[in-house]
């Protein structure tokens, strides 16, 4: 369903993503596992439009992206649901989850689909008309994957979900974004908590210094000496 050949993408002068080529068919759930500063966001970020490769290619669908603008990307089915949940603090709960569909013209369906996300996430209903800046760290998070979800998505790129959550949080999240692959979206997961992705996941990449150095199923990462010694906690 996606797959990226030899991307090379910079900051200015620095290399941040060298020669990535990866993967994703349709139905998985894929993580990206490594250190602050090996390439993971940078590579999610090329996918959806946000920073241009400087070289390579991201093919979606067989359809050639890498030069797309986000809005295209956007339109084509990626939802990018970024670090940090970048939900719009002033706006209420309600137009941050109008902006998740700003690009659609099926108003029957999207008040559907208000409906589900409301009914997966009660606690916004319930504060629908509250701002956004003034949610819960875990309620943020929730916002952010219910906006993600209002574009109704074929595929979700998921950075860092369970960053600054409570520990009673994570869990949670991660048993969202299972449920969101079970109902046929595809999913790429970068997550720094390396054991939660890798249990999750149908196959993982490990990236450092921006490349890829190892890739396998879950179970074959987390079952490596290196992986485990220097991601896992030994």
């Amino acid at each position: 369903m996606l797959e990226i050949e030899g991307l090379n993408c910079y900051y200015g002068k620095i290399e941040a993503v060298r020669n990535l080529s990866l993967k994703v068919e349709k139905g998985q759930l894929v993580t990206l596992i490594g250190a602050n500063g090996a390439g993971k966001s940078t590579t999610l970020k090329s996918i959806s439009g946000i920073l241009p490769a400087s070289s390579g290619r991201i093919l979606f669908e067989g359809e050639d992206i890498t030069k797309a603008s986000a809005r295209t990307i956007l339109d084509l089915g990626i939802a990018h649901c970024p670090e940090g949940r970048r939900v719009f603090p002033y706006m209420s709960v309600q137009e941050n989850l109008d902006m998740g569909c700003f690009r659609r013209s099926d108003p029957k369906q999207i008040e559907s689909d208000l409906e589900g996300i409301f009914d997966r996430f009660p606690i916004l209903k319930e504060r629908r008309l509250q701002m956004a800046g003034t949610l819960s760290g875990g309620e943020q998070q929730m916002l952010a994957i219910g906006r993600a979800l209002m574009s109704r998505p074929k595929f979700v790129l998921f950075d860092e979900p369970s960053l600054g959550l409570a520990p009673n949080l994570v869990k949670t999240t991660f048993d969202i974004i299972s449920e969101i692959r079970d109902q046929d979206v595809t999913v790429l997961l970068v997550e720094q908590n390396a054991y939660a992705a890798l249990a999750l996941c149908d196959h993982a990449y490990l990236l450092e210094s921006g490349e890829v150095t190892l890739q396998g199923t879950g179970e074959e990462l987390k079952g490596n000496d290196y992986v485990r010694e220097a991601y896992l906690g030994g």
